[in-house]
């Protein structure tokens, strides 16, 4: 395999696995709804730097279409993460 097709395919994995991590807030936002809040600072974190990699990924002259991928579903289930910490 050569290195092009190699680094195409590590992006495309890098993503999944990114994306399942996200994904895997669900959990977290289903416990704060129903009273067990977590933390919000890692969330809110999270949700900022998914946010700047995406932008970065995205407006560069060449996008980044894993890197925008891989942390554009973060900035939805971090900050509803974050959202769901409180008790509203």
């Amino acid at each position: 395999m050569n290195e092009s097709k190699f680094i195409s395919w590590l992006g495309r994995i890098a993503s999944v696995i990114a994306i399942l991590m996200y994904v895997s807030y669900i959990a977290q936002i289903i416990n704060n709804l129903h009273g067990n809040y977590g933390a919000p600072l890692q969330p809110f974190v999270a949700g900022v730097n998914c946010s700047l990699w995406s932008i970065y990924a995205y407006f560069k002259k060449d996008r980044d279409w894993p890197v925008f991928w891989a942390n554009f579903p973060g900035v939805f289930f971090s900050f509803a993460t974050f959202l769901t910490c409180f008790p509203w």
